[in-house]
């Protein structure tokens, strides 16, 4: 692992009163539980809340444009058109269309009669907000100067649905030639449920962390076979972190629901860090916090602070808006 990185997550700060550190806090698309999803709005009111890092998605667009967005194609239950109308049905892949033709959207709100809006009934509208540019984010985080701010940035490739968008070479590429310009490449590390890019980062990028995301729903379990692990199959190995570890990952990010405290400390034990996902109540937090998680996602980064609080561990100093 990048050793500024590590510095950076293991070394938060130590605060007054016996805190300790050590703990990585990401705000889950921004905050999603409080503003809209991967917008600007978000990732402000998620520094403003106080987190170590900015966990955010990528697209790319027909123009080659890297965007900030979660899913691959327009999503209707937060996509209106210019009209102020919501989208029927799911979108255009954003990889059919050029940024242009994406921004010409509003990202600002949730559609009030979709099962997605019961879901997050505190999140606040932002109307006029448009699906932001990696440049963008990265630029809305300098002028804020919330300088020690990481990004962990997961790249939005479904192997199952090839065509929705590039290749996960050029994908890559794209996603760190836009890092590169932002001159962040020490403060980002990328994650994918689909392990084919992250294993071109350890080649072209080998100084970036690479995060290795696992599912294992009954809906979604990525570990079934071997279509999001590169080919790689769990049956061949003792356990998921030394699958993880084999295919060359320096951190796992496996759904809270679906890891124990022994899975922890077998990936603590093999060098790996754990960050989990997605953690939305605090008492869910203070437990993992107890098994030793190396940090959180969650939609609510005040709630997992009122866990990490009780738990004396030492807090990121939030970043006032401007």
């Amino acid at each position: 692992m990048n050793a500024a990185f590590r510095l950076g997550v293991m070394v938060l700060a130590v605060a007054a009163c016996g805190a300790v550190s050590a703990l990585d806090l990401q705000g889950h698309r921004g905050a999603r539980g409080l503003a809209p999803e991967n917008t600007l709005a978000a990732f402000e009111w998620a520094l403003a809340i106080g987190v170590t890092t900015l966990e955010m998605d990528a697209a790319v667009t027909k123009d080659g444009i890297v965007v900030v967005s979660h899913d691959p194609a327009l999503n209707p239950a937060i996509t209106r058109d210019a009209t102020g109308r919501w989208l029927p049905a799911r979108g255009a892949p954003i990889h059919a269309l050029t940024l242009a033709e994406v921004q010409d959207y509003d990202v600002g709100r949730i559609d009030p009669a979709s099962d997605y809006a019961r879901q997050f009934p505190d999140q606040a509208a932002r109307d006029g907000e448009r699906i932001p540019t990696l440049a963008a984010v990265f630029a809305k985080v300098k002028a804020l100067g919330a300088d020690k701010v990481r990004f962990d940035i997961e790249t939005k490739i479904d192997p199952t649905r090839p065509i929705e968008t590039l290749a996960p070479e050029p994908f890559v590429k794209a996603l760190l030639a836009a890092i590169s310009a932002a001159g962040m490449t020490e403060r980002v590390m990328i994650q994918s449920f689909d392990w084919r890019p992250l294993e071109i980062v350890q080649r072209l990028a080998p100084g970036v962390p690479t995060v290795y995301l696992t599912a294992r729903g009954s809906r979604f379990d990525t570990l079934a076979d071997g279509t999001w692990t590169g080919g790689r199959l769990l049956k061949d190995y003792a356990s998921v972190a030394q699958m993880v570890k084999a295919a060359g990952g320096s951190i796992w990010a496996p759904h809270y629901h679906g890891i124990s405290e022994r899975d922890v400390a077998d990936a603590h034990a093999v060098g790996l860090q754990v960050i989990v996902w997605t953690v939305n109540d605090a008492a869910d937090a203070e437990r993992l916090i107890g098994w030793g998680v190396d940090g959180l996602i969650s939609d609510r980064p005040d709630r997992m602070r009122d866990a990490m609080q009780r738990r004396r561990i030492a807090l990121p100093a939030p970043v006032p808006s401007r």
